[in-house]
């Protein structure tokens, strides 16, 4: 049993938080901004336990899509569908309960939240099998890990203002960027065997587009800040400003390490960047938390 219970641990990646800290940063920001401010113990905990359910269902779903293909991937041989240790049925399962269990935490909101949780489902579900036809995936995927911003919103104020769509676009942006920097990793592996990827699509051009869509999460999400936290105002607080510059400065030189760790392309290095990439996120709610209340 306690074998098993590693397996399925193994499945849903409980031993790399990289992961869900992706999807979860964005998705406090959001709810501070909603909220403007704490938004309260009920929804922190769903928001929270939410991304940490869907992330796993969608490990679990994304292994039994890619099973054939992880295979021939040195970072994916061992996996525990792909190696065995794990039947699809048992997988799909594991992905099931964890899926309805996150469901059944939406079901305590509202419901324009319960609605937007059902297209953050289906493009969940869609997103693996998008790399057998799709140039660019990892916009399918920046779609299904961008989901949490609206429905932030709509458990927050029962409606998505227009703000919502410049985050979607914003983190739509850093989505493409790393898993761009992560499809780097296994883009030799990934041309013998047929698979789509960002990093194949945009050959040569990989490490200066990665650095626009950097750039362009980065700009977004601090005109945003500066707005909300009206910071344009004669009278903004000193102190205010000053969070919102050097948050801004530590975002910026987080980039420009990212850029020096994949300027050569070696798989290690971007690699690294991809799994560094939850402090971005984290830097964003710090300045969110900081200056919207």
């Amino acid at each position: 049993m306690q074998e098993k219970i590693r397996l399925y641990l193994d499945l849903i990646r409980w031993n790399r938080p990289a992961g869900w800290l992706l999807l979860l940063w964005p998705t406090l920001a959001a709810l501070w901004l909603a909220a403007r401010g704490f938004p309260g113990w009920h929804l922190l905990l769903v928001f929270t336990a939410g991304t940490i359910l869907m992330r796993s269902a969608g490990c679990c779903i994304n292994d039994v899509a890619d099973r054939d293909f992880d295979r021939h991937v040195k970072r994916t041989v061992n996996r525990p569908i792909t190696s065995g240790r794990i039947s699809v049925k048992e997988a799909l399962l594991v992905g099931l309960v964890l899926t309805l269990i996150a469901f059944l935490l939406v079901l305590t909101t509202n419901t324009l939240t319960i609605l937007w949780s059902i297209p953050a489902v289906i493009v969940t579900i869609i997103y693996p099998f998008t790399k057998r036809f799709f140039s660019m995936p990892q916009a399918v995927l920046g779609v299904a890990y961008s989901m949490g911003l609206p429905m932030a919103f709509a458990a927050v104020l029962n409606s998505t203002p227009p703000v919502v769509w410049w985050l979607l676009v914003a983190n739509l942006c850093w989505v493409l960027a790393y898993d761009t920097e992560y499809a780097m990793v296994d883009r030799d592996d990934d041309l013998k065997i047929g698979m789509k990827t960002s990093a194949i699509t945009l050959g040569r051009w990989d490490v200066p587009v990665i650095m626009l869509w950097y750039a362009a999460h980065t700009a977004i999400w601090w005109t945003v800040l500066w707005q909300h936290a009206g910071l344009g105002s004669a009278d903004a607080p000193g102190w205010k400003l000053a969070v919102w510059g050097i948050t801004l400065l530590v975002a910026v030189a987080q980039v420009l390490w990212h850029y020096a760790l994949i300027r050569t392309r070696e798989r290690e290095r971007c690699f690294r960047a991809f799994t560094q990439n939850h402090w971005i996120g984290f830097v964003v709610f710090v300045a969110a938390a900081a200056l919207i209340h």
